[in-house]
């Protein structure tokens, strides 16, 4: 899929409480709450191996009223979407300047955080760029840095089959993504998407 590690996906959902009971209800397998991140946002989470995960994300119920979360699209988002995803390369910065010179900007390297429901803070950069698109498919980028990697605790796992994007414009597309030394099977259509098929105790679940 990538010649980076595939870090996570990220499913969008405009209610936390329902996007969780929905995918539990779908798959069989009941994803763990991960903690609340500033600005608004909280998340859950399944694995998918040691080293990878689905990150479940959507208006933090625990935020103050009137936040209104814009991450993923999220304030204006109705129904639940794949809306990108991260990859994890072994030198983020270095990532960053080669892309930039084949002529693709992943964005400047920020730093975030958030804490789990044990109250353990999390550390961690990841590249940010202004982009109003409602899906991403060209990746970020993220380094963990000394904090532990969150699908190496005790998650609920689920398989990832496969994972694919479509795009009107196919070879727009795969230009970025070699910018970034990733491959990713990319496919024409009328809109921009992301898919994953994951291997689930209910069967193939599709996202």
């Amino acid at each position: 899929m990538t010649d980076a590690h595939l870090d996570h996906l990220v499913y969008a959902v405009p209610d936390l409480a329902a996007g969780v009971a929905a995918f539990a209800e779908r798959t069989g397998v009941t994803p763990v709450a991960g903690g609340s991140h500033p600005g608004g946002t909280a998340n859950y989470l399944v694995r998918f191996g040691p080293a990878t995960y689905l990150e479940i994300i959507g208006p933090d119920p625990a935020a103050e009223p009137g936040t209104r979360p814009r991450a993923f699209g999220l304030e204006t988002l109705d129904t639940p979407r794949l809306a990108a995803w991260a990859i994890r390369p072994d030198d983020l910065d270095q990532s960053v300047r080669k892309a930039r010179e084949q002529g693709y900007d992943p964005g400047d390297v920020q730093p975030l955080s958030r804490r789990t429901p044990a109250g353990t803070l999390l550390e961690w950069r990841l590249t940010r760029r202004e982009d109003p698109a409602a899906v991403r498919p060209v990746p970020f980028l993220i380094d963990w840095g000394a904090t532990s990697h969150p699908a190496a605790s005790e998650l609920p796992q689920v398989g990832l089959t496969s994972f694919t994007a479509v795009h009107p414009e196919p070879a727009a597309l795969r230009r970025d993504l070699a910018a970034l030394g990733v491959l990713l099977d990319v496919v024409e259509g009328p809109e921009v998407a992301l898919r994953a098929v994951l291997d689930t105790p209910r069967g193939p679940v599709t996202l």
